[in-house]
């Protein structure tokens, strides 16, 4: 079976946005039950810039994580847009 570009390019957003998702979920726990052991908002925004910004944004609604910091409440959105407008790019390439 192989696989098409589309198909690997729809995997991989899955992926991102998944991670991104749940590593808003696992720094949120860490951030009301120990200080210690963070992850830093470097690797929050990387993950959400290279294809993860609909999870990180839906991770930052749902648990109420890093609403108040900028870099979180206006660039989550506009990586997310960024994303979307990609996204009709490419399919309007490949169809």
């Amino acid at each position: 079976m192989t696989m098409t570009p589309l198909t690997l390019i729809l995997a991989y957003l899955v992926i991102m946005n998944l991670a991104a998702f749940f590593m808003m979920r696992s720094d949120k726990q860490r951030a009301v039950h120990d200080r210690r052991h963070r992850i830093p908002e470097r690797k929050l925004l990387g993950v959400s810039a290279l294809g993860g910004s609909l999870g990180g944004y839906a991770g930052m609604r749902m648990f109420r994580h890093k609403t108040k910091h900028a870099s979180f409440a206006v660039g989550l959105p506009f990586m997310l847009v960024i994303h979307i407008a990609l996204a009709i790019m490419l399919l309007r390439y490949f169809y």
